[in-house]
């Protein structure tokens, strides 16, 4: 009794710890922003004493005010001039070039990062696992293998954001009905947390599409 006693509260304890651990990361990360204004500026030069949060305030309107201005035709020109001139530096052009093509495909509204979740067989025949499509192999695979390919993410658990990327034949994966944050969920939870039960009919004719 005792022993079902302690696991119900560290149910209920460890992921609250763990979500105010993370938002205190972030939120302390984000406030670090003040240190890019003037000593005069800070909050403890005013009234003696840091005020939590502020930073985070200043950084969430840096930003909106970096896409509200690059929204307008001056801002993307000025967009365009920066970029130009990140381009030319030898070494960070390529590490730019490389983060930025990755952020506007997983932060761009229209991006398809992760157009769907998929059981491949990985690490061996046999054995399946969770991917996220996100797209099709470059033509110069394409060009060495004849069979339709597809380029998929195999995350690790419980850390989604390692993982693997692989280029399967499309024949060998079978299309999920659950949409990719049930997905996410489910790997990150190790299994624990399944998604809800859809209509087998719809899974059926999901599968059907994908393999005509």
């Amino acid at each position: 009794m005792l022993r079902k006693y302690l696991i119900t509260g560290l149910l209920i304890w460890v992921p609250l710890a763990i979500t105010i651990w993370v938002l205190t990361l972030i939120i302390g990360t984000m406030d670090r922003s003040l240190l890019l204004l003037p000593e005069s500026w800070h909050p403890h030069h005013w009234i003696g004493r840091d005020i939590p949060g502020l930073g985070t305030i200043l950084t969430v309107l840096v930003v909106f005010v970096t896409g509200l201005l690059a929204r307008n035709f001056i801002g993307q020109r000025l967009v365009l001039f920066w970029e130009g001139i990140l381009g030319r530096i030898p070494i960070v052009r390529t590490v730019y070039s490389s983060i930025k093509q990755v952020s506007d495909t997983v932060l761009s509204p229209n991006g398809q990062a992760f157009r769907q979740a998929l059981l491949v067989q990985y690490p061996r025949t046999g054995v399946w696992t969770i991917a996220f499509q996100t797209g099709s192999p470059a033509d110069e695979v394409k060009r060495h293998i004849t069979a339709e390919l597809l380029a998929v993410y195999v995350p690790t658990t419980p850390n989604p954001t390692s993982g693997f990327f692989l280029m399967v034949p499309r024949a060998e994966t079978i299309v999920l009905d659950m949409s990719v944050d049930e997905a996410l969920k489910y790997v990150v939870s190790m299994g624990v947390v399944a998604p809800n039960d859809r209509d087998p009919s719809r899974a059926a004719a999901l599968s059907a599409a994908q393999h005509p």
